[in-house]
């Protein structure tokens, strides 16, 4: 989701990061208690701990990252902020959102969002954010398949929606290659630095995801 969900402005009762004691995210039945952590070939997806506001202001902050996002926090404690944020959101079932951890380290060079569009949470929007040193490693891959998968395994989504500005060539081609099909684009409805944008909006479907896993296993034995 290139419009982050969050918003300083909005979240003027945010407790104090010091009273907000730092998850374990180990996994558990219901993900609206902490989320569980994912891992890849190539990276560990876990729950945002305050401790990570440093690393991720300095992760997604560039310009070249936030180039067609919405301004992200512009602080380490604006991130505090948005990461407490983060765990109220997900205790009432309406939002995810996993730190992108390199395997073998404990920072966090990323973000992944998943976001509810409707109250049981089928049908979601999901985007990500991740420092640019990064790009081109695969680790985008490794980590949206673990997210796509939890969607629909875990919260149980149906139908997940992703925004890309069409001028965003590295975001449309990494979502196409993931196996997501473009619906149509969205007129104007962005809007970044003054200018307003087209979007494409891309979807995956549960039915379709799967059997897409089905044909991959089927090629990766034979």
């Amino acid at each position: 989701m290139e419009k982050m969900p969050y918003s300083e402005l909005v979240d003027a009762a945010a407790t104090p990061a010091s009273s907000l004691r730092e998850s374990t995210a180990s996994p558990v039945a219901d993900w609206r208690s902490g989320l569980p952590t994912l891992t890849g070939c190539q990276v560990v997806l876990r729950e945002l701990r305050v401790s990570d506001a440093e690393a991720l202001y300095a992760a997604v902050s560039s310009q070249e990252v936030t180039r067609f996002l919405s301004p992200p926090p512009n602080s380490v404690a604006g991130f505090e902020r948005f990461i407490q944020w983060t765990h109220r959101q997900r205790a009432l079932g309406q939002y995810a959102c996993f730190a992108i951890v390199p395997r073998g380290s404990d920072t966090a060079v990323g973000l992944f969002q998943l976001r509810s569009l409707e109250p049981a949470f089928g049908n979601a929007e999901w985007g990500f954010a991740l420092a640019s040193e990064y790009w081109g490693s695969g680790m985008f891959s490794d980590g949206a398949q673990l997210v796509i998968n939890f969607a629909f395994n875990t919260i149980g989504s149906h139908r997940l929606e992703a925004r890309a500005a069409v001028k965003n060539g590295r975001g449309n081609g990494a979502l196409r290659k993931l196996g997501a099909r473009q619906e149509g684009v969205l007129r104007r409805s962005f809007v970044r630095r003054g200018e307003y944008l087209d979007q494409a909006l891309w979807t995956i479907l549960v039915d379709e995801w799967r059997e897409q896993e089905a044909v991959e296993y089927s090629h990766s034995i034979h």
